[in-house]
């Protein structure tokens, strides 16, 4: 027998007892009702439980206004809907602050219970699509980004390693850390190197091996960040993710991009996350052992956020810990597994860079070349729960 979907949680806050004490028997039947009895209160409630659908504040309370807090409660669950509750006094208020975009409805006392019930059916349908849209774009965009970075790593496999790399150290960091939001710095870690494919292969070599470059090299690479921004700007609903990879660059944004705080902060935070990650990637690259990496990091001057540098050790000392590392021939390769080391053709050329994952494009591909062509036997990570798509 199934058991019944969890009740959504609401978030009420209102300076007098009584008043929670109503909304809670009326919304209880149906809802799990947190209660609060002022902004600040109510704001600890929403840290601990982001996953709130609905916040509905009195407008008059001590300390903090029912706007003020709403307004700063869009920040620390922006997911949620939230609604005013106001006196007729306030009408004018509760306006202002529905105008400024931070709060979805507001509701005239005494509310009867009727109009309160509709209100919050309607929030928490709201509440539904607010997720469902977000869930749709993100899903969208990853795929749509993920289908650009496997086609264009298969023309400059250095580029696209890196990125990889670099996309792995990205989601161990947010990860560790429990960042909230962290689909933008995913999605600006996968095209993070997407401009290097305008780079001659022996300029993009230099580039990334740390070796002197010419002038003519060096404005090649300086123009890199704004070859990325322009690729990108054809995307819809990729502003915190330019705004992050130019911050990352040291670029000043680009006049298109206007940006609210809160994501401003968010591309602040993921442009310095970022940072660490391809700096970290290019240590390691030039050969220099991991503790070495690190002290070199640890070492720039407070560049980096130490709880950032803190999160990196275990990320980077326990990369693969649910993978085994085997050598294999490239007809035991399958999706799911990622190289170690380099694979090339025997003529020396580059085919996919350390740290790629296996795809099902370069599975189809591998299935193209004559036996013989590819060096072997390749160093691969093998994910412990078997994968059933193979080359072979």
């Amino acid at each position: 027998m199934s058991s019944a979907p969890p009740r959504l949680r609401v978030l009420c806050v209102d300076d007098e007892p009584q008043v929670l004490a109503g909304l809670s028997d009326h919304l209880g039947r149906k809802y799990q009702v947190l209660l609060a009895s002022s902004g600040a209160e109510a704001l600890k409630a929403l840290e601990a439980t982001p996953d709130v659908a609905v916040v509905m504040s009195d407008m008059r309370m001590p300390g903090m206004n029912g706007a003020e807090f709403l307004a700063r409660a869009n920040e620390v669950a922006p997911d949620a809907v939230r609604m005013l509750l106001t006196g007729q006094t306030d009408t004018e208020s509760a306006i202002a602050a529905v105008n400024q975009g931070h709060i979805w409805r507001f509701l005239a006392k005494p509310c009867p219970p009727t109009t309160l019930a509709a209100a919050m059916e309607s929030a928490v349908a709201q509440h539904r699509l607010i997720l469902a849209e977000r869930q749709l774009l993100e899903q969208t965009l990853k795929g749509s980004i993920k289908a650009l970075t496997d086609v264009l790593a298969l023309s400059n496999p250095a580029a696209f390693g890196r990125a990889t790399r670099v996309k792995t150290l990205v989601t161990g960091l947010v990860g560790a850390l429990a960042f909230k939001q962290t689909w933008q710095i995913e999605i600006a870690a996968m095209v993070s190197q997407l401009g290097f494919i305008a780079l001659p292969g022996e300029t993009l070599d230099k580039a990334y091996d740390g070796r002197p470059l010419t002038a003519q090299e060096q404005d090649m690479v300086a123009r890199v960040p704004a070859l990325t921004d322009q690729l990108l700007s054809n995307i819809p609903r990729l502003e915190v993710v330019r705004a992050m990879l130019a911050l990352c660059a040291g670029e000043p944004l680009a006049p298109s991009l206007q940006l609210a705080a809160a994501d401003r902060a968010l591309a602040d935070k993921g442009a310095r996350v970022l940072r660490l990650a391809i700096d970290f990637d290019s240590l390691e690259l030039r050969a220099t052992k991991t503790p070495g990496s690190l002290e070199v990091l640890r070492g720039r001057g407070g560049k980096y956020d130490p709880e950032l540098i803190a999160a990196l050790v275990n990320v980077s000392l326990s990369p693969h810990h649910d993978c085994e590392l085997r050598e294999l021939p490239v007809s035991a390769l399958r999706v799911g597994m990622r190289f170690e080391s380099d694979m090339r053709l025997r003529s020396g050329i580059l085919m996919v860079a350390r740290g790629y994952e296996v795809t099902t494009g370069l599975v189809e591909r591998i299935r193209n070349f004559e036996p013989g062509t590819v060096l072997e036997p390749v160093r691969v990570w093998v994910p412990k729960v078997p994968s059933t798509v193979w080359v072979g």
